[in-house]
């Protein structure tokens, strides 16, 4: 056996345990997919459960959603030896194979419900940008718009009505997309560290947590980048979401590991002694302390205690960060630190990632930078706000809509009509 290899090695391990086989790419994909299901969740949350105080959000976290989405199997393409092949899987598909029909799963979300509802949101503007445009802008806008050039009145209330129903399906879809990941893990029955039936309960409900976190410091960057005041009214809303969703997840991480200890089947010892040891700081430090309880205190005490506007702000911005952090800690405790036992509990060993290969740190770095990349392009196509121009005054806009329009240096929501 390999020298290299054997010096991770402690206790006895077959050979093709020693290798992991799931790097820090698969480590990304439901890191990612977890993103995009959470900031559909919130977008959600204002078109069909009309909380009016997140409406600031609602474009920016579709937009949010669309650009992780479009990145979202780019992990799964890395990994592959031959990823040409992976389009085998929808002329030939497998429906007793869970991650084959993430194909199907994947382009339903993408095609059926977020796009279709972002261009029914906005289509009117798509339009009226064409009509203002010359040259290669007008043909992109009238492309993007295909070739509609309606923008009566009916037609705008048709989208806002049409527009519902891509939003309603979107919700179980959005269920669905994670869900799934954690089913996949789940249904793993050789493995004792994945096969609970919480797994993808407890994969759901942290996707929303960490969807919720990133358009949360998405907003918040975007009103300190165009110099505009942060709604402190719509920024509380969301903490408070993110607070309750974020108490339902730890709850579900702790009745599962009350679950483990109360069981403790024949695996029990070998998972406890990789969570002291290999998994103290990765899981113990950084995902439960400084990933769930900190930001979790950081939450409460806004609830409890009267704190300035300022200080909110701080405390939403840290509480967010690490929230994200500590998602990603998780999946990589579920995704690495699955691998890291022997399914004969006699061994351990290690997980060593290198830097500039296909599967290593760089690939992955380039992967979380992309889809803000995306997004910047998307914004630029379809801005989630709009800024008051000469001309615009009267402007009919679609009843559902509430709009950013600067007026000195106050962040104003009109609706219906520019005034």
């Amino acid at each position: 056996m390999h020298e290299g290899l054997t010096s991770l090695v402690e206790g006895f391990m077959y050979p093709n345990e020693i290798e992991l086989q799931w790097s820090v790419l698969i480590v990304l994909y439901p890191y990612i997919t977890g993103l995009v299901a959470g900031a559909f969740i919130l977008a959600s949350l204002e078109r069909v459960f009309r909380v009016e105080a997140v409406k600031p959000t609602y474009r920016l976290a579709l937009l949010t959603a669309l650009a992780f989405l479009i990145v979202a199997p780019l992990p799964l393409q890395l990994h592959l030896g031959h990823p040409e092949r992976s389009f085998s899987m929808y002329l030939t598909p497998n429906p007793s194979s869970a991650m084959a029909m993430f194909g199907f799963v994947y382009l339903w979300y993408l095609m059926a419900v977020l796009v279709l509802e972002i261009w029914l949101d906005y289509r009117a503007e798509i339009v009226q940008t064409a009509r203002e445009s010359t040259g290669l802008k007008r043909l992109l806008y009238r492309t993007m718009a295909l070739w509609s050039d309606d923008l009566s009145e009916e037609s705008r209330r048709l989208d806002d009505r049409i527009g519902y129903i891509p939003t309603i399906v979107g919700i179980p879809s959005a269920f669905l997309l994670h869900g799934y990941v954690g089913f996949i893990f789940g249904s793993i029955k050789a493995n004792p560290w994945w096969s609970t039936p919480l797994m993808p309960i407890v994969f759901l409900f942290s996707a929303i947590v960490s969807g919720i976190a990133l358009v949360l410091l998405m907003y918040m960057a975007t009103c300190v980048a165009k110099r505009i005041p942060i709604d402190m009214r719509c920024v509380d809303t969301i903490a408070k979401y993110l607070f309750y969703a974020f108490i339902i997840d730890f709850s579900l991480e702790m009745l599962d590991l009350i679950h483990r200890i109360y069981e403790a089947d024949e695996s029990f010892r070998a998972l406890d002694f990789m969570v002291r040891t290999q998994l103290y700081t990765s899981q113990i430090v950084v995902q439960i302390i400084l990933g769930t309880l900190v930001p979790l205190g950081m939450l409460a005490s806004v609830q409890l205690f009267r704190l300035s506007a300022q200080a909110r702000r701080w405390v939403y911005g840290t509480a967010g960060t690490l929230t994200l952090i500590g998602i990603f800690a998780m999946r990589w405790n579920v995704v690495i630190g699955g691998q890291l036992f022997s399914k004969s509990f006699l061994g351990y060993t290690t997980y060593k990632m290198e830097f500039a290969t296909r599967e290593g740190l760089l690939p992955a770095i380039l992967l979380m930078i992309l889809p803000f990349v995306i997004l910047w392009v998307l914004v630029k196509l379809l801005p989630p706000w709009v800024d008051e121009k000469p001309g615009q005054s009267g402007a009919m806009i679609p009843p559902h809509h509430w709009w950013y329009s600067l007026k000195g240096s106050y962040c104003v929501y009109s609706a219906g009509r520019f005034s």
